[in-house]
C-alpha cells in the first residue's frame, strides 16, 4: 500500500515488485483498453453533437472564402442606381401610410382572391382580432394579375397592380415551381422599391390571421426582423430558420442594400426561393461586416404558424398557415383558426386567464405532404 502511495505521489520509495507487477498488469491489459473505448465513445458522441447542431443551420460554419463576394462595384452602382418611380405606387402608399410612413403590405393572385378564399379569411381576421381593425386602412394588396385587381378593388381601397412582363400569376402557383419562384422574386424586387422611396413596411402573406396588433411586440431598433418557422429562443441567433411571410423591415441605408443583396443572389443560388436564398446569405459578411444589418428573429409565441403554434392566446399576435401545401387546405385550417380565435375572445376576463394556453384546432388538412397534380407537374416540365 506504501508503494502504491509513493507512486502515485511521485515518491523515492519503490513498491514492492507484488504491487508492482499488479499495477503494470493493469495498466497493459486493462486499464489502456478502456481509456481507448472512454475516448472512441466521447468522440462519436461530440461528433454526434456536431452534426445534429450542423443539421439545425448548414451554413452557419462555412469559411468564408465559400461566400462569393458581390462584385466591387456592388456598392456603388447600388447607391447610383435611382429609385424606379411608379406614380401609381406612390399614390397608393401615401394614401395608406401611417405618420411615420409606414404600410403593410401583403401580395395577392386571383386563386387567392376568389370569394371565400384566402383574400376573404384574411380581412375578416383584421375585424375579429384584438386591436387590428384599426391597421387595415394601412394595408396595401398588391395584385399580380387583373382579376384580382377587379376583386381587391370591390372590397377594400388600396389596391396596386403589379404588372410582370410576360408572366401569368393568376393560377395557384404551386410550392416550388417556376411560376411560384418567379412570384417571389418580383415580390423582393417590389419591396426593394418601396423601401427606396422612403416607406417602412411589415410585409405579410395573406395566409397569416392578424389576431393582435403586432407593432407592440416589435423589436426597437432593429432594421430588419423577420418570422420564423421554428426559434430557438434567441431573438438575435440566425441559427433561427427565417419565414419571408412575415416581417418588419424600416427604410434605410442598410435595408434598401440588403435587399438589393438579397434579390442580387438570386443569380448565385438558381432554382431557390426567397427565404432558401436568405437562409443562406444571412452569415454572409457583406450583410453581418460591411453594411451592419441588425437581424432579429420574432418569437413564435407572438408571431406563430402551424410549425411552431403559439402557446398562449393571450400573447398570439398572428398564425401563418405554413408548413403547409395546397390552398383548399389553408383555407380550411385558417378558417378553424379565426373560429378558435372568435371562441377564445367571447370568454370572460376571468375565463381567458384560465384559458390563456393555445389548444388549437389545427393544423387538420393542413401538411407538408401535399402533392402536385400530374398535370401540373408536365405543364411546368413543359416550360
Amino acid at each position: 500500500m506504501t508503494g502504491s502511495i509513493d507512486v502515485i505521489n511521485g515518491g523515492d520509495e519503490k513498491p514492492s515488485s507484488t504491487v508492482t507487477t499488479a499495477k503494470q498488469g493493469w495498466s497493459m491489459s486493462t486499464g489502456k483498453p478502456f481509456a481507448r473505448i472512454a475516448l472512441l465513445f466521447v468522440g462519436v458522441g461530440l461528433f454526434s453533437c456536431l452534426v445534429l447542431y450542423m443539421s439545425a443551420d448548414p451554413f452557419r460554419f462555412l469559411p468564408s472564402f465559400y461566400y462569393e463576394d458581390p462584385p466591387v462595384d456592388f456598392l456603388a452602382q447600388t447607391e447610383r442606381s435611382p429609385v424606379k418611380m411608379d406614380n401609381e405606387l406612390k399614390r397608393v402608399l401615401e394614401n395608406a401610410t401611417t405618420e411615420d410612413k409606414t404600410v403593410i403590405i401583403t401580395t395577392l393572385n386571383e386563386a387567392w382572391a376568389e370569394p371565400e378564399s384566402i383574400l376573404d379569411v384574411f380581412l375578416e381576421s383584421f375585424r375579429v382580432g384584438d386591436g387590428t381593425s384599426k391597421l387595415v386602412k394601412h394595408l396595401v394588396i398588391v395584385c399580380l394579375d387583373q382579376k384580382a385587381y377587379s376583386r381587391c378593388r370591390e372590397i377594400h381601397p388600396h389596391c396596386y397592380a403589379l404588372k410582370t412582363e410576360g408572366a401569368d400569376f393568376s393560377g395557384e402557383a404551386y410550392f416550388m415551381t417556376p411560376d411560384y419562384l418567379e412570384m417571389m422574386w418580383r415580390r423582393i424586387d417590389l419591396l426593394t422599391n418601396v423601401l427606396a422611396m422612403g416607406y417602412s413596411f411589415v410585409f405579410t402573406d395573406a395566409d397569416i390571421m392578424w389576431l393582435r396588433d403586432p407593432f407592440k411586440h416589435f423589436y426597437p431598433a432593429t432594421d430588419f426582423q423577420i418570422a420564423s418557422d421554428f426559434f430557438t429562443g434567441d431573438p438575435h441567433s440566425l441559427r433561427n430558420s427565417p419565414n419571408g411571410g412575415f416581417n418588419f423591415v424600416r427604410s434605410n441605408y442598410r435595408t434598401m442594400i440588403f435587399y438589393k443583396f438579397w434579390y442580387y443572389s438570386r443569380t448565385k443560388y438558381p432554382g431557390l426561393h426567397d427565404q432558401d436564398v436568405l437562409n443562406r446569405i444571412k452569415y454572409h459578411p457583406f450583410i453581418t461586416e460591411k453594411i451592419g444589418l441588425k437581424i432579429m428573429f420574432l418569437d413564435t409565441d407572438y408571431f406563430g404558424g402551424f410549425c411552431q403554434p403559439s402557446k398562449d392566446f393571450n400573447k398570439v399576435c398572428t398564425m401563418h398557415a405554413n408548413c403547409c401545401l395546397g390552398l383548399d387546405n389553408k383555407v380550411h385550417d385558417l378558417k378553424i383558426v379565426v373560429q378558435d380565435w372568435k371562441q377564445f375572445q367571447s370568454l370572460t376576463p376571468d375565463e381567458k386567464s384560465l384559458r390563456s394556453e393555445a389548444k388549437w384546432g389545427v393544423p387538420q388538412h393542413c401538411s407538408m405532404s401535399y402533392h402536385l397534380p400530374e398535370k401540373k407537374i408536365k405543364d411546368e416540365q413543359q416550360h
